[in-house]
């Protein structure tokens, strides 16, 4: 791997690893991931991320309630991520979306929660990070509400081919992470060719779905390079030229220099 070329991890989760945010910043720099984004799911996560943000140059923040966590969202908890999100480094709303797959916060309260957020990141003009599993047509269905009003990205694809030309006709990137690596992943590898170059970013997802050849560790943002490679392969273009294309994607939606 050319240590020369630059990535971005679009989405990791710092205050979740087991080991410290500096070594995963060094360990990450060394393998040319020279930027991130890390993610609060909810309240207790907020002032960790909102702290990362602030320490680490290279790393920015997005702050929002998980689906899974749908059910502790009241107006208190709106006002305090209203508030977060006008703090420095902070550059997006996520993850924020669906998750009928595992309904640990009712189909309702996501979708009511959901909603309230992207209208937060309308007001705040902020692009969001989406979270969908087993939702596909009710998270279309909002997206829809906020085409041209709100950008942002499906993070850690999984969908059918279908979801992801809805999301991209409405104006929403595609973000992959390491299940692309997978051995059983020929579906995803499938939808992943078909997406444009200047709408697709990489990410891991850490502390989660280590890529391989590191599949059951836990994962760090230093591997988001070997979905890289992968990505490069099956769109038989250079890693230097997807170096090129993902980090300009970067900058474009999250509106950082």
């Amino acid at each position: 791997m050319d240590k020369k070329l630059e990535w971005t991890d679009v989405h990791t989760h710092l205050n979740m690893l087991d080991i410290a945010a500096e070594v995963a910043v060094e360990e990450a720099e060394l393998a040319g991931v020279t930027q991130m984004v890390t993610i609060g799911t909810e309240p207790e996560d907020w002032p960790k991320v909102i702290h990362f943000s602030n320490t680490f140059p290279q790393i920015k923040g997005a702050l929002g309630m998980h689906p899974h966590c749908a059910k502790l969202y009241n107006d208190e908890v709106e006002k305090v991520l209203k508030e977060s999100l006008d703090k420095a480094g902070i550059v997006a709303c996520g993850e924020i979306g669906l998750d009928y797959y595992y309904e640990y916060s009712e189909k309702e309260k996501q979708k009511e929660v959901f909603y309230r957020q992207m209208m937060l990141a309308k007001e705040k003009k902020r692009p969001v990070e989406i979270h969908t599993r087993s939702a596909e047509k009710d998270t279309i269905k909002i997206l829809k509400q906020f085409s041209g009003s709100v950008r942002g990205l499906l993070h850690c694809f999984s969908g059918t081919w279908s979801l992801a030309k809805e999301a991209l006709d409405l104006g929403f990137n595609i973000s992959f992470s390491g299940i692309i690596t997978f051995k059983k992943a020929d579906d995803l590898r499938e939808v992943c060719q078909k997406i444009p170059l200047d709408r697709l970013h990489l990410e891991t997802d850490a502390p989660y779905l280590a890529p391989a050849p590191h599949r059951g560790k836990q994962n760090k943002p230093a591997w988001v390079v070997h979905t890289a490679q992968v990505v490069a392969n099956l769109h038989k273009v250079s890693l230097s030229e997807l170096s090129e294309r993902t980090q300009d994607n970067y900058t474009k939606l999250f509106a950082v220099p």
